[in-house]
């Protein structure tokens, strides 16, 4: 029941469930002391297969003995399969503290949803910095919140297909436009 308090609080914090820029998620990773520095990373971007692409790379490693930290969005039944540290799920009670602890330094500024969890993760994966951490990009990739890594280490381009047609100009409505948003970074 907290758990799903502190996500309604959450979907509060932004007028829109999108809002493609990288200020906002650079600002709160700042004042929680840049995580996403801290940890290293491979980045899935695509269309299609980024989750499933996921799973293959998550079994391999674990298999050969490494620790990973996993951020799949979106989740199917519940939060936590999005939160993936030490090749496990974090518990509910985890979850909430640290929701709590990021809400708290977020003080209330506006931040979407994914933007928020994406901190959420990084901020947690930042206490495990000799895992893999295996992300996947949100929508198209050069201003997701989860394009802001400095030791990304790989990027595993899935399939890329024609969508989210409705975030791009008319005149650009393109594969070549797409292909250049989900591979693009901005660093």
């Amino acid at each position: 029941m907290k758990l799903q308090k502190i996500l309604s609080r959450f979907l509060k914090l932004h007028p829109k469930e999108i809002d493609l820029s990288l200020g906002r998620i650079n600002s709160l990773c700042k004042n929680l002391g840049n995580p996403q520095n801290k940890v290293k990373a491979i980045s899935f971007v695509g269309t299609n297969g980024k989750n499933s692409t996921i799973q293959a790379c998550y079994s391999i490693l674990k298999e050969a003995g490494l620790k990973c930290n996993v951020y799949t969005s979106p989740h199917i039944q519940r939060i936590n399969e999005r939160f993936v540290f030490n090749n496990k799920e974090l518990e509910d009670k985890e979850l909430v503290n640290l929701f709590e602890t990021v809400e708290k330094i977020n003080d209330n500024r506006p931040i979407t949803y994914f933007e928020i969890l994406t901190a959420c993760f990084f901020y947690k994966a930042s206490q495990y910095p000799d895992n893999i951490n295996l992300i996947e990009a949100g929508l198209f990739h050069r201003f997701d919140a989860t394009n802001i890594l400095k030791k990304n280490l790989a990027s595993v381009v899935c399939s890329i297909s024609i969508d989210h047609l409705d975030w791009l100009p008319k005149n650009e409505q393109t594969i070549e436009k797409i292909i250049f948003e989900k591979t693009s970074a901005l660093l």
